[in-house]
């Protein structure tokens, strides 16, 4: 298992949610975290902990978010991928903008952020990048617009997995179901607290990132409930 202790790793959506759980929590496992957000004023800056104002749906973004975390850190040896939107796409709807919205935020956002940072991963030949996927992109349930980016993003985890072997780049994509967080308020099909906690992803993601080259894990399912097939 790799230390994580002085691993810098870039964390979007770090404000609140999944990806604040994540800055928080590998802060306390001794990491250096670049968190880029909306609003860096949600994200204290300390030491080891630097707040970006980062926007997913702006494909230059990514560039300069890397070239400041580089100057601040020396290095960068992971991407946490966590900013997304889920605006509701139907088939026949008339809504290209939502769709477009989405396309640009979950998928172009993190392809953009590991083609700029792919050079600095590949430094230290154990770079990790986690995607954050759904099992929306497993399977396809009232949003069809949500689960076509989210399907995209498990496709962009294994391009990055081939395409960034050679460098000691590995990639994983975690799929959970309903998370507690601002996303997910005003879902209705299983009560709040039967939800998973963007804590428990918190530790899941930790885990990714910890994995040796040798043992990568290309995909993580994650369930608060029963899903036949996955």
């Amino acid at each position: 298992m790799l230390d994580l202790k002085d691993r810098v790793i870039m964390i979007s959506g770090a404000s609140r949610g999944i990806g604040r759980a994540v800055a928080d929590h590998l802060l306390t496992q001794g990491c250096k975290v670049s968190g880029g957000m909306r609003d860096p004023s949600a994200f204290p800056e300390t030491d080891n902990a630097m707040s970006y104002a980062y926007d997913a749906e702006d494909l230059d973004a990514p560039a300069a978010w890397v070239k400041a975390t580089k100057e601040r850190f020396g290095k960068i040896d992971g991407i946490v991928a966590a900013a997304g939107i889920n605006p509701k796409v139907l088939v026949f709807s008339d809504d290209v903008e939502s769709l477009d919205k989405m396309w640009r935020v979950n998928v172009m956002g993190p392809l953009q952020l590991v083609r700029a940072a792919r050079a600095h991963l590949a430094e230290g030949e154990n770079g990790r990048v986690v995607l954050m996927g759904s099992l929306a992109g497993k399977r396809v349930g009232s949003n069809v617009g949500y689960a076509m980016t989210k399907f995209a993003v498990t496709a962009l985890n294994h391009g990055i997995r081939r395409e960034g072997r050679a460098d000691g780049i590995r990639s994983t994509v975690i799929c959970p179901g309903y998370v507690a967080t601002d996303m997910t308020i005003g879902e209705d099909e299983i009560p709040r607290t039967e939800m998973s906690r963007p804590e428990d992803l918190a530790e899941i993601i930790t885990t990714a990132l910890r994995l040796p080259n040798t043992a990568s894990v290309s995909e993580m399912l994650v369930h608060c409930q029963f899903e036949p097939m996955l």
